[in-house]
């Protein structure tokens, strides 16, 4: 897939797909170019029509819900359209693209536009990007990255897939040294002139295949961001997908494949020795010596993924040239989000976590790892996936488990194959009620020292309208417990 580099957007026709967050900072922007900006959105909604009046007043036309004709905006190209730019949801085989294609026009998203448009502020460089991408872990990498970047005294930010939209990044005033940015698949997809500083691809599990058709398109998209790399490509060492992906990529001369392993490193990795995180990447003669950057303690908190991800973050950092006391100072500063392996509090010896953005087996399995005796809360949306392995490998370390949601039946079968002597409580509610249930009921199986674990390994919207929502319906349930009200 390539992209044409658009010269002047002055009078272009541009057709916007979706009225998001990504969809109107693209629009505003390319508008403010001088081009002809049309938005197309299936939605028609009091809040759409909010949305379209706002862009009305910049001379932005708008287009919402079914057409005269009967067809959908979002199915149907607007005459003249030169450039399709689309927000990262929309599938590629969406009939708006099909129409695109057919007229031999262009489709790319936010970030493609946002990296052509780097440096077009007079008078302002361009910032490098330092880019992350992965089936998990992308997140919490990127915010620790600009942690460590902030640390160095470096101006930074981190955009992409979180934060301000990063088209309104590289357009507007602030001017930055360089960006961590985390990209998802559907991003990379659409961003085919993308070429980072350096870039890291931290795992590959099956995630989003009803998108992307296959795991080999997935892991193609994923693949993306190594493309042009500079300088070095970050991948992981213990998932050999990601180095496989460095292999294919066509690189910059000199760009070095770099790994990270939460074991002793080898030349040209990061890696752990008696819990010190050290370099032997970015080191004279790397062969023999090895550089200290932080300890485990410093990572937060210290779980064996977290710990990947600091090596990931740590390694795009030097590979910026960050000295290791910024690379320490940086993942000290760093607190992560809610509801990733989030302490919510300890009552009765058990300690109750929040991993709600566990939304797949792959993370669950990370989550459930870091624990040595669990009562595992899970279920929700299941989204195609099977449990039989992530119960296989966690099956030792469960106390018990409390399923809810819709797809609660397929993770309990797979405990009835691989782990049937461990306690099951199947909740049939699945209304938002049912988590102080599941609190009360994974209480019921704990012993002290265990960790009660909301890991769901499920999307959230049977139940939550978010992740979010599901996380605090969690920690609400926890308090009750605490305050003995549960």
């Amino acid at each position: 897939m390539g992209s044409r580099q658009v010269t002047s957007w002055h009078g272009k026709n541009i057709t916007v797909a979706g009225l998001g967050v990504s969809g109107i900072s693209a629009a505003r922007a390319l508008a403010g170019l001088g081009a002809v900006v049309t938005v197309v959105d299936n939605g028609d909604g009091d809040a759409h029509r909010a949305r379209a009046a706002e862009l009305a007043e910049q001379g932005i036309e708008v287009r919402l819900g079914r057409l005269a004709d009967g067809a959908h905006a979002g199915e149907v190209l607007p005459e003249g359209t030169e450039l399709v730019v689309t927000s990262p949801g929309w599938k590629p085989d969406s009939p708006l693209f099909a129409a695109a294609a057919e007229a031999g026009v262009d489709v790319v998203g936010d970030v493609e536009i946002a990296w052509q448009l780097r440096g077009s502020t007079p008078g302002r460089k361009a910032a490098p990007w330092l880019a992350i991408t992965g089936t998990n872990g992308k997140t919490t990498t990127t915010q620790m990255l600009a942690s460590i970047l902030k640390a160095a005294g470096l101006r930074t930010a981190a955009v992409g897939n979180i934060g301000t939209p990063i088209v309104d990044v590289v357009t507007g005033e602030e001017e930055y040294d360089v960006l961590a940015v985390e990209l998802s698949s559907y991003q990379l997809h659409w961003a085919p002139s993308l070429r980072a500083h350096s870039a890291a691809v931290l795992n590959l599990a099956p995630d989003h295949l009803d998108w992307h058709g296959s795991m080999e398109a997935y892991a193609a998209d994923k693949g993306r961001i190594y493309e042009g790399n500079t300088v070095a490509c970050v991948y992981n060492v213990a998932d050999r997908a990601t180095e496989d992906l460095v292999a294919e990529a066509d690189v910059e001369e000199g760009c070095r494949a770099i790994g990270f392993t939460l074991g002793a490193p080898g030349p040209s990795m990061l890696g752990v020795v008696d819990g010190i995180l050290v370099d032997r990447a970015f080191v004279e003669n790397r062969q023999k010596n090895a550089q200290e950057l932080a300890e485990v303690k410093d990572v937060n908190p210290p779980a064996p993924h977290n710990i990947a991800n600091a090596l990931a973050a740590a390694a795009l950092a030097r590979a910026f040239g960050v000295e290791p006391r910024a690379v320490r100072d940086g993942l000290r500063n760093f607190r992560p989000d809610a509801h990733r392996v989030a302490h919510v509090d300890e009552v009765g010896g058990v300690v109750y976590v929040d991993d709600s953005k566990a939304t797949n087996t792959h993370a669950a399995e990370a989550s459930l790892a870091a624990f040595e005796t669990v009562v595992w809360i899970a279920g929700g949306l299941a989204k195609g996936a099977t449990f039989d392995e992530l119960v296989r490998k966690s099956a030792k370390g469960l106390r018990g488990v409390v399923l809810i949601g819709a797809d609660r039946a397929l993770i309990a079968e797979a405990l009835a194959r691989h782990a049937p002597e461990v306690p099951v409580i199947d909740l049939e509610r699945t209304d938002t009620g049912a988590m102080l249930a599941a609190v009360r009921e994974a209480a019921r199986l704990a012993e002290p020292g265990d960790t009660v674990l909301l890991a769901p390994a499920c999307a959230s919207m049977d139940m939550f309208a978010n992740y979010n929502k599901r996380g605090d319906a969690f920690a609400d349930a926890v308090r009750e417990l605490a305050a003995g009200k549960a």
